[in-house]
């Protein structure tokens, strides 16, 4: 057995920073993921003022719950979506001017939805050159709350702005969700949210599911960050593909993360699997099955199956992940596009992949500097030798020591070495 230490969660990094800097008091963040994103992400609190002081093992924020202890602020959000997200919903609580802006890459990727809904709340979000896309300015004057309704079909990240921004608002936001894609992250953002002292009550309707944010603030903590679920994804395909056995500690029963049921995908393809209190383990069987599976709610781990895919004894088919389409890349095509080049048949649709059995061959990967993608090839190439990257440091996002522990990890199973990721 393969035991893989899998860093922090940057979904949970995220959140927990945007609680800490709202919250009334210290907050200490122990574990969190350093990544650029997530560095990113602290850097832009710095810049709006919040102080953060950090050490390998342990982050702190100081709180400001009246908003940015700055009233003036130039915030570069770099490829990070929660950065470019969540921070302008945070100055929003504030009183002061903030611009955002972000690489070309994030400013590709759509905030209209956001923007609506904080206009519809009475803040002033200007765009300076495309709507709903990075740059933007907020101009502050606290947020009052009360009603409206979000379409969080092409991202839950917007949801879960809002809600994170309803205990600052002075009457609480009563939100109706109209689509919701990846709900599972919602989950996370509302345990995450308790954690802080607030409790969000959530409701089906006519017209759709209503979210109710009580106002009052948050209150300082002290919390764990756990293993991000989705990186783990990669460990637990290896060891389903080559027919080893891999452990990732400190994600178990109660894992908060919807991307850890990844596993059961590789179970329904042979694989088996051990689900216990604090810990999951994978064990390949040497097989994988041909399967059809919805991933509309662990849509990152989505690459994850379509790169193991062609060694599976049958299709493949991969549906209602169309949001994939709006993420650091266009990821339905960029797995397309890669799997040719290995040589694999495959065919998409709007929200769908298919993908057929057969036998890889080597190929330079092109990543989109996407880490995602270039993680999961990382894992075809187990199968694979000779599979290269084009821009293997694209990791550096969620995980920059990616390559190492791959590559540990292939070492331990006695696997032939792989060629070298920067060629």
């Amino acid at each position: 057995m393969t035991v893989v230490d899998v860093p922090g969660s940057k979904s949970l990094t995220a959140r927990a920073l945007f609680l800490a800097a709202a919250a009334d008091g210290v907050s200490t963040l122990r574990r969190p993921l350093a990544s650029e994103d997530t560095e990113g992400f602290a850097a832009g609190l710095t810049a709006l003022g919040y102080r953060v002081e950090r050490t390998p093992e342990r982050w702190s924020v100081q709180g400001s719950p009246a908003g940015p202890p700055h009233d003036t602020a130039e915030v570069y959000c770099r490829d990070g979506a929660t950065t470019a997200r969540f921070l302008p919903t945070l100055t929003a609580a504030g009183h002061g001017t903030y611009r955002f802006d972000a690489s070309a890459q994030m400013r590709r990727r759509p905030v209209a939805p956001l923007t609506r809904a904080l206009r519809a709340l009475g803040v002033d979000v200007r765009h300076e050159e495309s709507e709903g896309h990075h740059p933007l300015t907020v101009t502050a004057d606290g947020v009052r709350g009360g009603e409206l309704a979000l379409d969080a079909g092409e991202s839950s990240q917007y949801l879960t702005a809002l809600l994170l921004l309803g205990p600052l608002t002075r009457d609480g936001l009563r939100i109706t969700v109209t689509r919701l894609v990846s709900a599972p992250y919602v989950g996370i953002t509302i345990a995450m949210m308790r954690a802080f002292g607030v409790t969000v009550s959530r409701e089906n309707t006519s017209r759709g599911e209503v979210f109710s944010v009580p106002p009052g603030g948050y209150r300082a903590a002290d919390y764990a960050i756990e293993p991000d679920a989705s990186t783990a994804s990669y460990f637990f395909a290896a060891a389903a593909l080559t027919g080893h056995e891999t452990t990732v500690p400190g994600l178990g029963r109660g894992a908060l993360q919807g991307d850890l049921r990844f596993v059961d995908v590789l179970e329904r393809m042979g694989a088996r699997v051990r689900v216990d209190d604090d810990r999951t383990t994978v064990s390949g069987t040497g097989t994988l099955r041909g399967i059809t599976v919805g991933m509309r709610d662990v849509s990152d781990t989505m690459p994850t199956l379509a790169a193991i895919a062609p060694y599976a004894s049958g299709p493949v088919r991969i549906e209602d992940v169309g949001n994939t389409r709006v993420k650091e890349c266009d990821r339905l095509a960029a797995c397309a596009e890669n799997l040719r080049a290995l040589g694999v048949s495959v065919t998409t649709g709007e929200d769908w992949i298919e993908v057929s059995p057969g036998t890889p061959r080597p190929a330079r990967i092109a990543t989109r500097a996407d880490h995602r993608i270039a993680m999961s090839f990382a894992v075809a190439s187990l199968r694979t030798p000779g599979i290269t990257f084009d821009d293997p440091g694209c990791v550096r996002k969620t995980f920059p020591a990616f390559h190492e522990v791959f590559a540990r990890t292939r070492a331990a199973w006695g696997l032939a070495a792989a060629a070298s990721p920067d060629r």
